[in-house]
């Protein structure tokens, strides 16, 4: 299965890892959502092709896709890989379990609901506002998938996650002016990594894959003047071009000029200079 992380937490090494829950609440009762999922529970996959990079594909990539209900483009969506005999489960919530085992998924851990049953297959799906945000298809006894466990599965962007799942996680949410979250693939920042020594650090992505934009929020110095195309500035004027995004992260505010060379982050106390990330990021 893809995993589709972001551009800043891919370079970083850092993955969207969800965050355990008690068993008993992997899977919830409930009633069915306002527009319960009606397609077929299995159609002929095709694999995504990363080189194109064209998320609007995604939902070629098996059922779960089709049964997400996303207000932006698929974030994650494929099948899974072959599993050996005792690794599949003995029921359909079992299988739901050795998804998260198998295939160690950065989406909330609890809050599942069966909302179709149909021909040996059990539609799973997170939902958020009466919408499905998570969709795991189990199957049994597939070829080279003894038991019940993930045929497909699907998630949107972890913004249209509950906040008290992406709250947890190691990725930060913005929002727009309005207060509404935006999607990492526009905009996301993380505290660096402890294993690089950089936890004193603090990363601003723009974007995704080969237009992604990285800066870095530096007042130590830990990443070195090699990795950053100037020095941070925790103390600047804003340049006269620089215009604000209408992103927000707490009394974070965005602000850049039409080159973007520098991320303008004005806080209460004034305004800073992040620099754009030249050098490699540790792994």
């Amino acid at each position: 299965m893809r995993r589709g992380l972001v551009a800043l937490m891919a370079l970083l090494g850092v993955a969207a890892v969800g965050c355990g829950s008690e068993k008993g609440d992997l899977v919830v009762a409930g009633t069915a959502p306002p527009t319960p999922y009606s397609g077929p529970l299995y159609i002929p996959a095709k694999d995504w092709d990363e080189e194109k990079d064209d998320r609007s594909d995604l939902v070629n990539t098996g059922a779960a896709a089709r049964a997400l209900e996303c207000d932006w483009p698929i974030d994650t969506a494929g099948g899974s890989e072959p599993w050996s005999e005792g690794d599949g489960g003995e029921t359909p919530e079992e299988g739901l379990e050795a998804y998260f085992d198998i295939e160690q998924p950065g989406v909330p851990q609890e809050g599942y609901r069966v909302e179709r049953k149909e021909g040996g297959r059990v539609l799973f799906s997170y939902d958020v506002g009466g919408r499905t945000k998570v969709a795991v298809i189990v199957a049994k006894d597939q070829k080279n998938r003894p038991g019940w466990g993930p045929e497909t599965s699907a998630a949107c962007d972890p913004a249209e996650f509950e906040p008290g799942f992406t709250d947890s996680q190691e990725y930060e949410i913005w929002t727009d002016r309005s207060g509404k979250r935006v999607p990492l693939t526009v905009i996301n920042s993380s505290v660096g990594p402890a294993h690089c020594d950089w936890q004193d650090a603090h990363f601003l992505g723009l974007g995704e894959g080969r237009d992604a934009k990285i800066y870095a929020r530096d007042p130590h110095g830990v990443l070195g003047s090699d990795m950053l195309t100037a020095p941070y500035d925790g103390d600047v004027r804003l340049p006269a071009g620089a215009k604000d995004t209408g992103y927000r992260r707490g009394d974070w505010q965005l602000w850049l000029t039409a080159d973007k060379g520098t991320a303008y982050v004005r806080t209460p106390d004034g305004v800073e200079a992040w620099p754009r990330v030249k050098g490699k990021l540790c792994a």
